[in-house]
């Protein structure tokens, strides 16, 4: 399959880039992508296995990433208002919201003239898809959420050891690559490991598309200030797979397990040895378990 170009649509007044696979008369899969990662975060390969299995496929940056529109102007609050409001519920207004995201996700739907489509979403993508088959019904037609989580008190949360490397500042003598490799190796997949030399490849790779780090803390403020999806969840009717690894430790097991807690018809598969990321060698059980779920 010879790769797409980047191409641009409107949405929800944000100019949004987004790259499309496959044959367009195919039932469409929506691919959205996690926290501060730019659509190539989404591996190709998944790409070419979900066409291979007949379908249309979209991957796109979210807002205030990658080729997007950046939302800049606006401060996110600090993480330390952001954790006094988790604890103490100190008030606190976040730039925008994972409903916004949602809206997002839907106008590239309508953008493209897509009436339906399944959806893909993994970590804060995951959230976001859960909105979207919850608040928009008549649009998804099956849900995949990948180490996401409900969004429920005490489930899927990270230690404060991961929290801490997740926003650990630049000194000079740790650059922002550098923390990036070493928060990729800590909340990685201990049975499929990656040399720090591929994982700074694949971050350089990353930052040469676009880099905006202010973007990266309005998104955790949304994260962090999104309220519990149990009604929400217990409201969905599609086919749902939810699939998390054991060793996640950025977004615990917990998290995935919560989520299929309130949807009864869920199939929950958890991963031996895989951490937050999407294993190469996973990738073809990937495909297959979405497949599946898609045609129930």
């Amino acid at each position: 399959m010879a790769e797409s170009s980047t191409k641009f649509l409107q949405s929800n007044g944000l100019r949004m880039a987004y790259e499309d696979y496959g044959d367009p008369a195919d039932p469409a899969i929506l691919l959205v992508a996690g926290l501060y990662n730019q659509l190539v975060r989404w591996p190709m390969e998944l790409c070419e296995l979900l066409v291979s299995k007949g379908f249309r496929v979209i991957r796109f940056d979210n807002r205030d990433i990658g080729l997007t529109d950046k939302m800049d102007g606006v401060r996110a609050p600090s993480i330390l208002r952001l954790i006094l409001h988790y604890y103490l519920r100190i008030p606190v207004t976040a730039p925008y919201s994972l409903d916004d995201m949602a809206a997002d996700t839907v106008g590239v739907l309508d953008a493209l003239n897509i009436q339906q489509a399944h959806i893909v979403g993994m970590s804060m993508g995951g959230m976001i898809s859960q909105l979207v088959t919850g608040l928009y019904p008549e649009r998804i037609l099956s849900l995949t959420s990948i180490m996401s989580t409900s969004g429920e008190r005490g489930k899927g949360i990270p230690s404060l050891r991961v929290s801490r490397q997740m926003t650990r500042p630049v000194s000079k003598h740790r650059s922002a690559l550098d923390n990036a490799v070493d928060t990729w190796q800590m909340i990685g997949s201990p049975a499929y490991p990656m040399s720090d030399e591929a994982v700074r490849a694949l971050i350089k790779a990353e930052t040469k598309r676009s880099s905006n780090p202010a973007g990266y803390l309005r998104q955790i403020a949304a994260i962090r200030t999104a309220p519990g999806r149990a009604a929400l969840l217990k409201s969905i009717k599609v086919p749902v797979l939810i699939i998390h690894g054991k060793q996640d430790l950025l977004v615990p097991v917990s998290g995935g397990i919560d989520t299929a807690k309130h949807i009864a018809h869920a199939e929950l598969v958890v991963f031996e040895g895989m951490g937050h990321t999407l294993p190469a060698a996973l990738l073809p059980t990937f495909a297959e378990l979405i497949y599946k779920n898609a045609k129930k």
